[in-house]
């Protein structure tokens, strides 16, 4: 259960957030380009609103009459990041602190997994962890695990937002124009079933003002330039699997602990984004996505197996929020 919540989560922000540091150097027609913009003494704090929604029904050898068909998932965050410093060869330095953390979960049966969840989130509260990015995108330091609720990893939900800061990745490099598309396509990392991608389809529809809110602060001194344009992207996407439809689906790290893996997960949705031209930083996201599985996990040695059928449904907002005195 709790790994079909993490995969939901992270589906939903994984096609939003590389936009988080994209900075626009033109307007219009023109074609612009993706290059990340940071002063120190900036303050961004971005609010992260997540639900997610699990039903199906799990078929196991031993019968759990008391075992649930639906559940769900919400979590409020807000993090602040501070830029420490941009060195002369353009690497930056960030503080990321977690000011508000919280996660509620709902069941029609007993779930001692989701409240332990829960319970992980909410001690995140008041954390925060040192990171630095180099010129390309590319991460120097590699976030503490600390920072992590019981000592996740950072492709947890909880620390996928941070994945957006290394800009660039499938994106392209040379710049777009109002109107363009351009595709990603990249392996769904700790699927059940191998061969799983996420596949995008992102355009560039317009520009248009942004909508009011706080802009980043430098040296504790509210800044006083208007908001000026956004970018406003739309991104369309969906989890597939390459490779014949019969061909063995198992992932060599299930193989190497005698399980075998077999059936379907396929998912899909779309993500509507609103990016500073001025400053490059996302002011407003929304995302949405749905995600349909049908998949059996058995023991190669006894032939025992786990059937599950399911679907999970995602909701997500991110946005830059006025920075508090």
């Amino acid at each position: 259960m709790q790994s079909r919540r993490t995969n939901a989560i992270y589906f939903a922000l994984f096609v939003v957030l590389p936009l988080l540091v994209l900075a626009f150097a033109a307007s219009g027609r023109e074609r612009v380009r993706f290059t990340p913009r940071f002063s120190p003494g900036e303050v961004l704090r971005y609010r992260i609103e997540s639900r997610t929604t699990t039903s199906g029904t799990t078929t196991t050898p031993i019968t759990n009459p008391e075992g649930g068909s639906k559940s769900s998932q919400a979590i409020h965050i807000v993090v602040r990041l501070d830029v420490l410093d941009v060195s002369s060869a353009g690497e930056v330095h960030l503080r990321a602190t977690y000011e508000k953390s919280s996660s509620e979960s709902e069941s029609d049966a007993l779930d001692l997994q989701a409240s332990s969840n829960a319970d992980r989130y909410n001690r995140l509260e008041g954390r925060s962890f040192e990171f630095s990015i180099e010129p390309g995108g590319k991460f120097a330091t590699v976030p503490d695990s600390a920072a992590a609720p019981s000592g996740q990893p950072a492709d947890e939900p909880v620390l996928s937002w941070l994945q957006g800061l290394s800009a660039g990745s499938g994106l392209p490099q040379k710049g777009v124009a109002i109107g363009q598309k351009w595709n990603t396509e990249l392996p769904l990392a700790g699927a059940l079933l191998s061969g799983l991608l996420s596949r995008t389809e992102s355009t560039y529809l317009r520009n248009e003002p942004c909508r009011p809110s706080a802009l980043p602060k430098v040296s504790g001194t509210p800044s006083t330039t208007p908001p000026g344009d956004c970018a406003v992207i739309l991104t369309r996407f969906q989890i597939l699997r390459r490779g014949p439809t019969h061909s063995d689906a198992t992932p060599e790290d299930y193989r190497r602990n005698g399980l075998r893996t077999t059936g379907t997960w396929t998912g899909s949705g779309e993500s509507l984004d609103s990016i500073s031209l001025s400053t490059g930083l996302l002011v407003g996201s929304t995302q949405n996505s749905v995600q349909n599985m049908d998949y059996e996990i058995s023991s190669a040695s006894t032939g025992s197996s786990i059937h599950h059928v399911g679907k999970v449904q995602s909701q997500s907002e991110i946005a830059l929020v006025p920075d508090q005195p």
